[in-house]
């Protein structure tokens, strides 16, 4: 045991880049990489499990099976290409149920190392399902970036039955890269598409005097981040603006930068969590800088112990050489189309007046080929799968909280109001930590309250279940204030939220201060059943 354990030190101590001896040198990564993605997807599931009842379910607001009716008589049979999904084969509350608990069980499978390939495939097919089937609620960007994360990890997860640390099948090199290009895309355009956009307050550097109340699910961190001086914030801005786009180009620096820029990108994911909730976004991040380690670091912070239960390396043949050029002929294939969506999500965003000439023009130029040959022909086939995706995450800051109350009465003229877990409702109610879980509800009704007429549809029906009395859609929300007695009427009601500042919030324990701006719908009766309710909600 101790001859093997020194050969392989001795290894990993040569002086050369470990990267160079190829795929051997991620051993370690590979294997942590694998278990970690397990995790996030556990979390995903297990999250999305005691939702998707009250969200896309029989009763919920928006059922899984009305979608693919719809879909099935508009569609036809271009139905099942558009929306790829196992809920063909059963959309009702017991298929739901079934896609997640498969969800969970797989994740477990993939923690413990069993299958990898086999396993990561089928949980990239049931998260596709469930995204698909869950409509607005999955449309989050870190849904996508699941997606994408889990395709690419298939080219890095090993063909094998059981694994152990050091006795997998020689993790792909091309799997590494891709998933440090996918790193790369994340960061640089989450912090790129921030000055193409023109926004005033980036570009200011005053976005963090208003972001941090305007986040959708701040935390009591972010609070007291909200009164720190101006000056702080604009200093902030700045190093974010050097981590989302300097630090991603040392992904493909030497393997001391690499690990530089991972330290960073921890640093900053960590600071991001503390001040609002993200789902499991943060932790998705974080176990993707883990490919821009390499397994003599790893050696350095493992327990001898641990490297003594793994067992002997096991012997590995190098990949015959038509399967590796197919692999690699792949894994180009889809950096390729990665780069496009790169492109195109910087051409998008792009607002030509307010940038360089130069950079205008590249960009046009950009869109028009796109537009005549890389969207039809490439991206737009390959949208369906959700897991080629550009990402910009709050690339045009929201300067204003408006949020929506959900009232209830039973006379019409006495109204209670329903409260949500996280989403802020009452004022002296403290801004609290709910992440790597995402109640999908509360984000939702942030996006609803800056556009209520585009969440116009599932408004509706969120109203028209409340009024039903539906146990599900009523158990997303803290309590019910009608005791399981559905009341006779539902409106939506407009407030401004702002944090309090120091002396208000010692004076009264205040963390909120809001201002009424007046009904956002009329009063919704509970209407016969066969009758579609009207809700009257106006456009902003």
């Amino acid at each position: 045991m101790g001859h093997w354990l020194q050969e392989l030190s001795r290894r990993f101590r040569r002086r050369e880049d470990p990267a160079r001896d190829g795929a051997s040198s991620h051993l370690l990564v590979g294997w942590l990489f694998l278990r970690l993605l397990g995790l996030v997807y556990l979390i995903a599931f297990a999250s999305l499990w005691v939702q998707i009842h009250g969200l896309v379910g029989g009763d919920g607001m928006l059922p899984a099976c009305d979608l693919l009716e719809a879909a099935r008589s508009q569609l036809g049979a271009d139905a099942y290409r558009r929306l790829p999904t196992l809920g063909w084969f059963g959309c009702g509350d017991l298929a739901l149920h079934a896609l997640c608990a498969a969800g969970v069980l797989l994740s477990l499978f993939l923690i413990a190392g069993l299958a990898p390939l086999a396993v990561s495939f089928l949980l990239w097919v049931h998260y596709l399902s469930l995204a698909v089937l869950g409509q607005v609620f999955l449309s989050f960007q870190w849904d996508a970036l699941l997606l994408e994360t889990g395709l690419l990890a298939l080219f890095l997860a090993p063909a094998q039955l059981r694994t152990r640390p050091l006795r997998e099948a020689a993790f792909s090199t091309a799997g590494v890269w891709l998933l440090r290009c996918l790193l790369f895309k994340l960061m640089f355009l989450s912090g790129v598409t921030k000055l193409l956009s023109g926004d005033g307050t980036w570009r200011g550097l005053t976005a963090l005097a208003v972001h941090f109340e305007t986040t959708p699910l701040p935390t009591w961190v972010g609070w007291f981040a909200h009164q720190l001086p101006a000056w702080f914030q604009q200093i902030a801005v700045v190093v974010m603006f050097t981590i989302e786009i300097g630090v991603p180009f040392l992904i493909f620096a030497p393997r001391r930068f690499r690990q530089l820029a991972a330290l960073a990108l921890l640093l900053f994911q960590l600071l991001i969590a503390a001040t609002g909730n993200y789902g499991f976004f943060n932790l998705l991040a974080v176990v993707l800088c883990v490919p821009l380690l390499d397994d003599r670091l790893m050696l350095r912070a493992v327990p001898r112990r641990w490297l003594a239960w793994a067992g002997r390396p096991a012997p590995r043949a190098a990949p015959r050489g038509w399967r590796r050029g197919v692999g690699w002929a792949l894994a180009g294939s889809l950096l390729f189309v990665s780069g496009l969506s790169l492109v195109r999500e910087m051409a998008l965003t792009q607002r030509p007046r307010r940038l360089p000439a130069p950079v205008a023009v590249f960009l046009t130029g950009c869109a028009g080929q796109l537009e005549a040959w890389g969207q039809p022909y490439i991206l737009g086939p390959l949208q369906p799968l959700r897991s080629i995706n550009g990402y910009g995450l709050f690339r045009t800051m929201t300067t204003e909280r408006p949020e929506i109350v959900i009232q209830g009465s039973r006379d019409g003229s006495s109204w209670q109001s329903y409260a949500f877990r996280w989403k802020p409702g009452d004022l002296e109610r403290r801004p609290g930590f709910v992440a790597p879980h995402q109640p999908r509800l509360d984000w939702q009704m942030w996006f609803a309250a800056l556009n209520p007429k585009r969440s116009e549809y599932w408004l509706e029906r969120l109203a028209r279940r409340l009024l039903e009395g539906s146990p599900h859609v009523v158990g997303l929300l803290a309590g019910d204030p009608f005791a399981g007695e559905p009341p006779r009427f539902v409106r939506y009601h407009y407030y401004r939220y702002e944090f309090s500042d120091w002396q208000s919030w010692r004076r009264t324990g205040a963390w909120w201060r809001r201002v009424d701006l007046g009904p956002l719908s009329q009063a919704m009766s509970r209407p016969p059943a066969a009758d579609r309710p009207d809700t009257g909600l106006p456009s902003t």
